[in-house]
């Protein structure tokens, strides 16, 4: 009976220089939601967020772009990629109702506190969300990140890497 014995050769690895260890990342995708701003008053009152997008994955159109967010639209996204795709969604941060409560002694849903929470929250969404490979080839969150507006008319579809 013949013994195995194990190859304990190194592999041959390629030595890295400093444009490897210090150069771009190969794939990379930053998403920061930021610069809440409240507009509007009384019953027409909500928060906008600014929406910026760097990467260099081929399957977006622009490698940097800016918008202008609100709530409504997170949650627009949320039911699209839901009913569109096969991704499981990560829930978004929560509708506050008792803050939206009146005769209440605060601000409510526009209370600074309020407004930084949920920022962070629908940063930590739309990161996840966008981080999935099978949610970057669905058109609805190519235009929530690239479009200037969002047409919620549009026809569902997967978006091909250009």
């Amino acid at each position: 009976m013949t013994e195995a014995i194990a190859d304990t050769r190194r592999l041959f690895t390629k030595p890295q220089n400093l444009n490897d260890a210090y150069g771009p990342p190969s794939n990379f995708l930053e998403i920061d939601v930021s610069n809440p701003q409240t507009v509007g008053v009384g019953r027409g009152r909500f928060t906008t967020y600014e929406i910026r997008l760097k990467t260099n994955l081929p399957v977006f159109k622009l490698k940097e772009s800016r918008v202008i967010r609100r709530y409504s639209d997170f949650e627009w996204l949320r039911s699209e990629l839901e009913r569109e795709s096969k991704v499981v969604v990560p829930p978004l941060p929560g509708k506050a109702l008792f803050r939206q409560l009146p005769f209440r002694g605060d601000d409510g849903i526009f209370e600074d506190s309020f407004i930084e929470e949920r920022r962070q929250g629908l940063e930590q969404f739309i990161n996840k969300v966008a981080g999935h490979p099978l949610a970057q080839n669905e058109r609805c969150l190519h235009m929530f990140l690239q479009d200037e507006t969002v047409d919620k008319n549009y026809t569902p579809s997967k978006v091909r890497q250009a």
